[in-house]
């Protein structure tokens, strides 16, 4: 049966974090992986969501199923963080959303569900995207195609060129935008180009599919939701993936939800009933733990409140890690490239190496990212920051 399977090339970023752990160096980076750091290089677990978590534990009486929707709550709270709860798309009765196994789970029950659909639409997906991306939503049959978002050598958007290919693309396609923090770029749309965007999205009949990650790690919670928001508020139809991995720090715990936006009540109650077959078909029900520790701290005045300033004190440290790559940039580098690195916001960047560059940075100087240049902000320590800047400054 399984004779003439032949072993396949490691994830890029897993076997990153795998040669990493084995690299015996006393000095060591790894920008690679995608998780948030502290100073000290560990990933925490929140204070909100560990009182949440003990809360959680105190107060449960059974572990029996939910059922493919998942958690009720967590699925009425989440669309209010994204998009407030007085957004029309809420107050109209036109969006529903879904738990779903991490943002991953949502993006590939979004791209089954518009399998399903009997349109056959391409995706269209940003130059360049967060590299899971292509297999989950082309895993689900869809066609995908690319669309210009992203200039290497000046760090910012190609806002042009993406608008004159949305532009020319046929009613129906669904295009793929990253609400915040911009994976791997860092490089995001301002308020004046998502309306631009919007506008499009309404005139070509084009479906946006949001894929919102980092909420509150760019310009804050409320500002980070700003183009999605906009987006529900334009189009008739829409999709929205949603992960608490990093915001929450509940990587491992899988937490995420779709949201589909529709033209009426009655279609949302049609779509959702598909959603939950999907879902039924695939993992049949979601993990409540993590999805129940989000609705506690979303439900809790004083826990919202306490996750809001721990959200804040995670971008404001990388922004803090920015800014000083950023003058250490300008010294062993130029300044092009230092002004880019701080105009950019979230977790990551890309810095213009060549993948030969990359590998001398990991073979010479023990600091690991992926041979694009992604580098992720918040794996590096205030203290080697100068150190990286050196190195790269090397090869650059």
């Amino acid at each position: 049966m399984f004779q003439n399977l032949q072993a396949l090339p490691e994830d890029p970023i897993l076997g990153l974090m795998a040669a990493f752990r084995a690299d015996p160096a006393a000095v060591k980076i790894d920008l690679g992986v995608g998780v948030y750091k502290d100073q000290q290089g560990k990933t925490p677990v929140l204070r909100a969501v560990r009182a949440a978590e003990q809360a959680v534990l105190a107060d449960q009486q059974t572990k029996t199923y939910l059922g493919p929707a998942g958690n009720d709550q967590f699925n009425a709270l989440m669309p209010e963080l994204v998009l407030g709860s007085k957004h029309p798309a809420l107050t109209s009765g036109r969006l529903r959303a879904l738990q779903s196994p991490g943002g991953c789970g949502a993006l590939r029950l979004g791209a089954d569900l518009l399998t399903v659909s009997g349109f056959n639409p391409t995706i269209h997906v940003s130059d360049p995207t967060w590299a899971n991306h292509v297999p989950l939503l082309s895993g689900a049959g869809l066609k995908l195609e690319r669309y210009p978002y992203f200039e290497a050598r000046t760090g910012t958007v190609r806002f042009d060129a993406m608008l004159e290919r949305l532009n020319t693309l046929p009613a129906g396609d669904v295009v793929l935008l990253h609400g915040c923090c911009h994976n791997p770029t860092g490089a995001d749309l301002s308020v004046e180009q998502w309306r631009k965007v919007a506008d499009v999205l309404l005139q070509r009949r084009l479906v946006p599919f949001v894929d919102i990650a980092y909420q509150g790690l760019g310009e804050g919670i409320e500002a980070d939701a700003e183009g999605a928001r906009l987006i529900a508020a334009t189009v008739p139809e829409a999709l929205i993936a949603v992960s608490c991995s990093k915001n929450f720090g509940l990587y491992r715990e899988r937490v995420g939800a779709l949201m589909v936006l529709t033209e009426s009540s009655s279609q949302t109650t049609a779509t959702a009933s598909h959603l939950r077959k999907i879902a039924r078909s695939s993992y049949s029900m979601p993990p409540d733990h993590g999805a129940a520790i989000v609705a506690r701290i979303l439900s809790d005045a004083a826990l919202s409140d306490d996750w809001r300033n721990e959200v804040d004190a995670m971008r404001n440290r990388m922004l803090s890690l920015r800014r000083a790559l950023s003058a250490a940039l300008a010294r062993t580098c130029s300044a092009e490239m230092a002004a880019v690195i701080e105009k950019q916001r979230g977790m990551f960047s890309t810095i213009p190496l060549t993948p030969e560059a990359v590998d001398i940075l990991r073979e010479r100087h023990h600091i690991y990212m992926t041979r694009d240049g992604r580098i992720n902000i918040a794996g590096v320590s205030m203290e080697m920051v100068d150190y990286l800047a050196e190195a790269i400054g090397s090869v650059a």
